[in-house]
């Protein structure tokens, strides 16, 4: 029984801590620095208690194998738990012929600020809508766009930084 639970407890801490270490990595590339260095601190010293109840048996295969699923699994949880949080900013663009029903009009009931730009694509002219929005909220966006027009081409980017609304009106026209 004392094998059985120490594999639940290696799995459970290795869960923990690789799910921890997926978002701090996350975090850090979206330019967070306190949370990340917290987080690393309850992910490392996880780690250290899983660690020891391996390396206490080295000679024990079952709980170098749960070591290993607990990583593992902790790389789903983490990236599903990233997925959830969906921390960050995400530019849209989406390009439609200029026949098709117009997306801007939708996404701006629903809050969202859009830029609109006329174009000439592959296939005669288009019209290009640019939105800046919340990460959580891109499925959303993306329903809105496909609900009006399924064939419309949308990319979603991450973006880094966004310039806060009073500060554009400082920034000089060029």
């Amino acid at each position: 029984m004392k094998l059985a639970w120490s594999i639940l407890l290696i799995v459970s801490l290795r869960l923990v801590d690789v799910s921890l270490g997926t978002l701090r990595i996350i975090l850090l590339s979206r330019r967070h620095r306190l949370l990340p260095a917290a987080i690393g601190f309850v992910e490392v010293f996880t780690w250290l208690v899983a660690a020891t109840l391996v390396f206490s048996s080295l000679n024990s295969p079952p709980r170098m194998l749960a070591y290993a699923g607990g990583f593992a699994l902790g790389t789903i949880l983490g990236t599903l738990l990233e997925s959830w949080l969906a921390v960050g900013t995400t530019m849209m663009r989406v390009v439609t012929p200029v026949t098709s029903p117009q997306v801007e009009g939708a996404l701006r009931k629903a809050g969202f600020a859009v830029t609109m730009v006329n174009a000439d694509g592959r296939d005669g002219e288009v019209r290009l809508a640019f939105t800046i929005i919340p990460r959580r909220r891109a499925r959303e966006a993306l329903r809105i766009v496909h609900s009006l027009d399924p064939a419309a081409f949308v990319t979603l980017q991450d973006i880094e930084t966004v310039t806060p609304p009073e500060r554009r009106a400082a920034l000089p026209v060029k």
